[in-house]
């Protein structure tokens, strides 16, 4: 994955998941924000509910427009489905806006699906199918790069994951830490892992961000993340579970120039100033200078020597280099001494 302006750049992604809530006009207006926003992806969840839940007496709890929610959740995943024809609606609604579409198809069905409409930049795998092994293979065998989150994982089933797509002849894989609390909490998220994860499995790196706001996102960047996924909604009060944690369009922007500020601010290790603060210091820096008149043949001592102001001349480290030696030609009272000037 890469931004097509900058390939060096954070990829971005806008996870609209099921926060569309199955209306078609609403997903639309999710890509045409998540443009708006400078998103390089908009993500979403395909699935085929009957295929992962078919217990009608299973519930879900959850906080929607302020208050507790429980409902069956064969019902609620049905009410977020999109047919075949309402992806390929989506998918050319992305074209049109020249955003990346990419989404998370639950099963092997939902994948051949999807394909049979586009061939995304890459397959995402959610944290709940980490330990999938025989998905991860069958998704690592379509030739696509691979995405997975790492939520709820210790090293050996990432290990495990990683080993399973790289078997299956896929070595473009990049794991995003993840903590799966919605939101997570701050001492929960540990963006340490995020280099630990690069070391340890030989993959490209990101972060799947379910904190509230942009500060452990920035802190993934500094830490070599690759790639940043960041749930959205149009409106924290529409019904669904996902709505109240989610950014809004203005927080999605804001997110976004967020991490661009930091991906130019981490620059480099260089212990140079830049071209700006050479330009500063020629006017904050200090100088030898006179303190006073000086004749030709005096003798420069720190009294008639001092450091102001401005730094175009030799800077204060010289200054007992002249204290004992004698002018050579005179100096007006603020003049700029050189090494000749002895």
């Amino acid at each position: 994955m890469a931004n097509k302006k900058n390939p060096k750049a954070v990829f971005i992604v806008a996870e609209a998941g099921v926060n569309h809530n199955g209306d078609l006009k609403l997903a639309k207006k999710m890509i045409d924000a998540a443009k708006d926003a400078g998103a390089d992806c908009v993500k979403f969840q395909t699935y085929t509910t009957e295929k992962f839940v078919t217990d009608p007496n299973l519930t879900y709890t959850y906080i929607s427009q302020g208050k507790e929610v429980t409902e069956s959740q064969l019902i609620m995943f049905k009410r977020w489905e999109f047919s075949k024809k309402q992806w390929k609606e989506i998918i050319n609604h992305c074209r049109q806006k020249k955003i990346t579409f990419a989404t998370t198809a639950q099963d092997p069905p939902d994948l051949k699906m999807i394909l049979s409409l586009v061939r995304p930049p890459f397959l995402k795998v959610g944290s709940d199918d980490l330990t999938n092994l025989p998905l991860l293979s069958l998704y690592g065998k379509q030739g696509i790069p691979m995405i997975i989150s790492a939520g709820m994982a210790n090293a050996r089933q990432i290990g495990e994951a990683v080993a399973a797509i790289k078997k299956a002849g896929n070595n473009d894989i990049t794991v995003l830490h993840c903590v799966s609390s919605y939101p997570a909490q701050a001492e929960e998220v540990n963006l340490r892992k995020i280099p630990a994860i690069k070391d340890m499995f030989k993959v490209k790196v990101g972060f799947s961000d379910h904190t509230i706001g942009s500060a452990a996102a920035v802190g993934a960047v500094c830490f070599g993340a690759e790639v940043v996924e960041k749930h959205f909604t149009l409106s924290h009060d529409l019904p669904g579970p996902d709505h109240w944690f989610s950014m809004e369009p203005a927080e999605l922007k804001k997110f976004i120039q967020d991490i661009r500020f930091i991906e130019k601010a981490i620059g480099d290790a260089k212990l140079l100033p830049t071209a700006n603060e050479k330009a500063v210091s020629q006017i904050a820096r200090c100088s030898i200078m006179a303190a006073k008149d000086i004749k030709a043949g005096d003798k420069f001592s720190e009294a008639n020597l001092e450091c102001k102001r401005p730094g175009t001349g030799l800077p204060p480290k010289h200054l007992t280099e002249f204290i004992g030696q004698i002018a050579k030609r005179d100096f007006k009272k603020g003049q700029l001494l050189t090494r000749k000037d002895f």
